[in-house]
């Protein structure tokens, strides 16, 4: 097949629509209930149209409300980056395709962060794009305000070629004119965490030319957290409810707690919410104006063991997710570089942009690589 992703394979998490086949969404009882799809998601479509085969569909986290990437009903993907430990949901089964060579690039989606933690988790580039810049057609979807589709390689030259198509764009960009460290982030992640990515903030603050170190939040990344996590919860609620009501599904206890929770979300609580992402976006944008990025950890840990306590993993949770919230809860694009380790194992370094400077994001992404390649770094 002919085209500029030709010779090139890729998965797709079991939540894109492919014509004449069941959307399985990592629960069977949502499986049992749904027709085979009447048509190809647009993503895998237009992938497919410029000469990328699809080897198949990838395990997620059930209806994509995980961060881990264990699945009670389907079993865990393998984190081939880090044997024994998780591959971070819920785009698990798309990051371990990847990071295992069984895939040049593969798509998966972003809510709360499930294309960035996985990329982090497993070594590979990942990017949630601006919200909305991709479309979601033939997407099961999650949360509306926050959901996007995302995509890994381990190749950078792969992923700007995904990247290309995904985007329908040439992938021309400026460089960016200012970098930003953003202190708040890196106080959340583990010390090793932040001791690791320090050299990365440094080669990108000389690429660019110099850095500024501030603080993104001034109530704190947990308050933006706490508000994203309840709109994020009360439009998943929305989204499955009336299934949930009919069919009783069978849930994982932590997924069935997470739903529990946000059918207890008022209108008000909503409201007073939606009031407090208007103010963190508008104070992103003002930091980001004029071609700036921050850079901060992808998450607060290296990924953490297979089948850990959950009193373990409840403290985890928040932390990534406050590190997350950040571009999710206003509808930025960031991107996780696999370019550092701690304690041996893979940490993503991140930079976020302005809305619509997904490409900017890549092509520094690439220059960084290349930076780090020239001191013995680099993507494995």
């Amino acid at each position: 097949m002919e085209g500029p992703l030709a010779g090139l394979s890729f998965a797709a998490k079991d939540i894109f629509d492919v014509a004449g086949h069941v959307t399985g969404g990592g629960n069977p009882d949502w499986k049992a209930a749904q027709a085979p799809a009447g048509r190809t998601a647009w993503a895998v479509k237009v992938l497919n149209e410029a000469g990328a085969a699809m080897i198949g569909k990838t395990i997620t986290d059930e209806i994509t409300r995980g961060i881990f990437g264990e699945n009670a009903h389907y079993g865990t993907p393998v984190n081939p980056r880090a044997p024994g430990r998780v591959p971070g949901g819920s785009s698990s089964g798309s990051a371990s395709a990847v990071a295992g060579g069984l895939a040049d690039f593969a798509l998966g989606s972003d809510t709360g962060g499930s294309v960035r933690v996985p990329a982090s988790f497993c070594g590979l580039y990942g990017l949630r794009p601006t919200h909305g810049r991709i479309s979601l057609e033939g997407v099961l979807p999650q949360s509306a305000s926050f959901d996007t589709v995302g995509w890994f390689a381990r190749d950078i030259e792969i992923f700007v070629r995904a990247g290309a198509v995904l985007l329908q764009s040439d992938m021309a960009a400026e460089r960016p004119r200012r970098l930003v460290i953003a202190e708040d982030a890196f106080e959340i992640a583990d010390r090793a965490v932040a001791e690791a990515l320090g050299p990365i903030a440094e080669m990108a603050a000389s690429l660019i030319g110099g850095s500024d170190t501030e603080r993104l939040s001034l109530t704190g990344l947990a308050d933006w957290r706490a508000h994203q996590w309840r709109l994020q919860n009360r439009e998943a609620w929305e989204t499955v409810r009336d299934w949930i009501d009919r069919e009783n599904p069978r849930f994982a206890f932590d997924v069935s707690e997470r739903y529990v929770s946000a059918a207890a979300i008022t209108d008000a609580e909503t409201e007073a919410s939606r009031a407090v992402q208007a103010d963190a976006a508008g104070r992103m944008e003002a930091m980001l104006d004029g071609g700036t990025v921050v850079c901060l950890p992808t998450t607060a840990s290296p990924a953490p063991p297979v089948r850990e306590r959950h009193s373990t993993r409840n403290e985890l949770r928040p932390r990534n997710s406050a590190l997350t919230c950040i571009a999710g809860f206003s509808g930025l694009p960031q991107i996780s570089l696999p370019l550092a380790e701690a304690e041996g194992l893979p940490v993503g370094f991140s930079l976020i942009g302005a809305r619509g400077a997904d490409e900017m994001l890549i092509a520094f992404a690439r220059e960084m690589e290349n930076a780090a390649k020239g001191q013995g770094r680099g993507a494995a």
